[in-house]
């Protein structure tokens, strides 16, 4: 076997892999000498077919399998023999020869990671405590999400919940199927197109009202991206937000069984310490992630940005198929995926390189602890650190995970990092957008 590799691109390789004529003519001996003792054509015994009449009759077939073997055979070994490593599946194609066995893959192999920035990066380290004013506001949060409806005679007002009929019109076609009736909407809740809401206060009901709104560029429906509709609402009822009170019964409900307001608050701070220790860890990641990617320059092989394109849209296709719509028809455009594929490419490469060159093992003790934390906010903590050990594909998520963090943890040590103080809400609020 003769290998050789042209350099196409800064990645992109061809490699020609040549089969002597004397490898290729005995496979093929052998397997006519198989098909022979297998075949049956009129005239002759079974197994008695001369090799002649099988070569006339099944030649070509038998070269394109033999071709596909020696393709399979041969195309690692040639990899390893020239110590080269795709990144996605080649493109292979034999090439038109009368003697021997040819072929050339065409592919892109990984790029080379150079870890020399990690020294110069600036990263900014979050700082912060939760205070007396944040278990406050943790509590009101608390009240909102037990908050009670009353019916109210006034005009609504940001905050209260209306409840209207409503149509749209956008370029002399209505797009509401008519009428949408009784439709219960949240003033400042965000769950209207921009702008909408905002035209829905200081009516009474047995108001109507009709308005122009502006649909986002990115919408989700494709014929009124960007489109201007016309709105015609009738308001049906109005009805204000009631809180309850953080008395006993408020308290139990989460849990305090003494019902004691200052236990309460106790036990909202540590929830919320808990929940402040893994924002932090969160937000110290994504700057050192934010860095590395920034910082760390490296040529990214198209292959792998298509890999990591298709399983950003995946969940999309399931539903799509779900809904028995075409992939199309959710106007997803491939460059609404592009930068965030490329940005994780690079980074798994470049967290893949440091934990190679550095040979980083997952910490077993540290993986444990993550899962003891995980469990900490179950009824029945045992239950899920056991369901986590008990299944390989649960435990290699978290292992994965850990191993990312101690990778981060390498840059941390080697890179400049500043404090910087910020607030809870700061934290958690950047954390769940």
């Amino acid at each position: 076997m003769q290998v050789s590799v042209e350099k196409t691109s800064e990645l992109s390789r061809k490699m020609t892999v040549s089969v002597p004529d004397a490898v290729l003519q005995e496979k093929m001996e052998t397997r006519f000498k198989k098909l022979a003792r297998e075949v049956k054509v009129d005239g002759f015994r079974p197994g008695k077919v001369p090799t002649s009449m099988v070569k006339k009759l099944y030649g070509d077939r038998v070269k394109q399998e033999v071709a596909g073997d020696l393709i399979q055979s041969t195309y690692f070994e040639a990899l390893q023999q020239q110590e080269l490593v795709p990144a996605g599946h080649p493109n292979i194609v034999p090439a038109d020869k009368t003697e021997g066995f040819e072929y050339i893959a065409e592919f892109e192999v990984y790029p080379e990671v150079a870890l020399d920035a990690v020294s110069s990066l600036e990263i900014s380290r979050p700082t912060a405590s939760v205070t007396d004013a944040d278990v406050d506001s943790m509590i009101d949060k608390l009240r909102q999400q037990k908050k009670v409806w009353n019916v109210t005679e006034r005009a609504s007002q940001e905050g209260d919940k209306v409840t209207i009929h409503f149509a749209g019109v956008s370029e002399g076609e209505n797009f509401t199927d008519g009428k949408v009736e009784n439709y219960a909407v949240e003033i400042g809740g965000n769950q209207m197109i921009p702008g909408f809401e905002d035209e829905l206060k200081g009516l009474s009901v047995g108001e109507t009202k009709k308005f122009n709104i502006t649909f986002p560029e990115k919408y989700n429906s494709e014929k009124l991206a960007g489109k201007t509709a016309e709105f015609e609402i009738d308001m049906v009822k109005v009805e204000e937000a009631v809180l309850p009170e953080v008395d006993a019964e408020f308290i139990k409900a989460y849990g305090v069984e003494d019902g004691d307001v200052d236990s309460f608050r106790a036990d909202v701070r540590v929830n919320m310490e808990r929940e402040l220790v893994q924002g932090l860890k969160n937000k110290l990641k994504t700057a050192v992630m934010d860095a590395l990617y920034d910082n760390v320059n490296i040529t990214l092989p198209n292959a792998l940005i298509d890999q990591e394109i298709q399983a950003l849209m995946k969940p999309y296709m399931e539903r799509a198929s779900k809904a028995r719509l075409k992939l199309e028809d959710l106007n997803l455009p491939r460059d609404m995926f592009e930068n965030q594929a490329k940005r994780r490419v690079a980074l798994g490469l470049i967290l893949g390189e440091i934990i190679q060159k550095n040979d980083i093992k997952v910490d077993a003790d540290k993986v444990r602890a993550v899962i003891d934390d995980m469990a900490k906010s179950y009824e029945k903590p045992e239950d899920v650190v056991n369901w986590y050990y008990a299944d390989n594909s649960r435990l290699n998520d978290v292992q994965q995970m850990v191993l990312e963090d101690q990778a981060v943890a390498w840059v941390i040590e080697r890179a400049k990092v500043t404090d910087q103080s910020v607030g809870f809400e700061d934290v958690m609020d950047r954390q769940q957008a």
